[in-house]
């Protein structure tokens, strides 16, 4: 038997989809597809200890990522890390209040960036994430595609200055109003260790790259264009330099009429979308480029009933002229019900 690393590439679906094929089923996988919905992956992270301890073992946070492959048989595993481990590779204090989210000591002025680690020092951190992405890259399942990710620039920065996620990223507003040239540094900085991380993780054995911009939506004008737009297509471009031939998929979400030109402007195999936008809207305006991802309501998964089944065929049928991923438009929830996403991968395969 192949193993997976033998396999053509081109028999992956999410591979064949990511590259402009239009299949007659989309291939599917959901943004926190590992996570608190599952019984396994709550018994795994009690064995772990806690959220930052499981990420960082290596053999724990490949099993969480293999948890839902086994259960549901998505095209895609993605790795299993957080967007927040950057941060901490670069310096800042990071850790999970229970019930609160992460905090993270803040970068609030020139001097604050200035003092950031540099680069090349991230790896001391983020060597067991690379080793998650080996043990993968051999145990997933060979028609399986391994994406790894990181998160966006701005939304990373969002963090880092307010030292916890907000919820409209007022103090990065306002340190980008106030002192341009520092916020400017801050995304640069982010820029460029998060090119490093996403090359180390290509080079471990991810097939393809996703960059989480969550708070892109709250960017306007020529502030979208220099701290959404741009660092994306430094990274992507970067990759591409590196890796040609791994695929990059960019979701800056809530990016409404903004998403329409974003992968052509960014330079991405794929454009994932929220469900603030309609499918319909977007298949005409969004998939005229090339592939999309999205872009079912999470809280249909909690919900369930015909409305989750009559929602999924409507969303693929109004992306069936191209090439689609299915996915949600936004990480599936806790309270998600697991048989709910059985009942939405039925409707989706027939």
């Amino acid at each position: 038997m192949k193993n997976r690393n033998e396999v053509n590439m081109t028999q992956k679906t999410i591979l064949r989809a990511l590259s402009g094929e239009r299949l007659p089923t989309p291939p599917v996988w959901m943004m926190r597809q590992a996570g608190r919905y599952l019984p396994e992956y709550r018994a795994t992270r009690a064995q772990a200890g806690d959220f930052l301890s499981l990420c960082y073992n290596p053999e724990l946070a490949a099993e969480v990522t293999l948890q839902p492959i086994r259960r549901y048989a998505f095209d895609a595993a993605i790795l299993f890390a957080d967007i927040l481990l950057i941060p901490q590779a670069l310096g800042l204090d990071l850790w999970f209040a229970t019930g609160e989210g992460p905090r993270l000591s803040t970068v609030t002025s020139a001097n604050q960036v200035a003092a950031l680690r540099s680069t090349d020092a991230i790896h001391d951190t983020l060597n067991p994430i690379y080793e998650t992405v080996r043990i993968l890259s051999r145990e997933l399942p060979r028609e399986t595609t391994l994406i790894g990710f990181a998160g966006a620039p701005w939304t990373v920065a969002t963090y880092m200055i307010a030292g916890r996620g907000t919820p409209d990223q007022g103090p990065a507003h306002a340190f980008k109003a106030a002192d341009r040239a520092a916020f400017s540094a801050l995304i640069d900085k982010i820029t460029d260790a998060t090119i490093e991380y996403l090359s180390a993780q290509i080079n471990a054995g991810a097939e393809v790259v996703k960059l989480f911009d969550s708070w892109a939506g709250s960017l306007k004008g020529q502030d979208f264009d220099d701290f959404a737009l741009t660092p994306a297509k430094r990274i992507i471009a970067a990759l591409k330099a590196r890796h040609p031939a791994t695929p990059v998929i960019a979701f800056p979400r809530e990016a409404g009429a903004r998403y329409a030109g974003f992968a052509r402007a960014v330079g991405a195999d794929c454009v994932a979308l929220d469900n603030s936008v309609s499918a319909d809207w977007a298949a005409g305006n969004v998939q005229t480029d090339g592939c999309v991802q999205g872009n079912l309501d999470p809280r249909l998964l909690v919900t369930g009933g015909d409305t989750l089944e009559t929602e999924t065929r409507r969303i693929v049928t109004a992306f069936s002229g191209g090439a689609h991923i299915f996915n949600l438009g936004h990480g599936i929830t806790p309270d998600a019900d697991p048989d709910n996403v059985t009942r939405m991968l039925a409707a989706i395969r027939g």
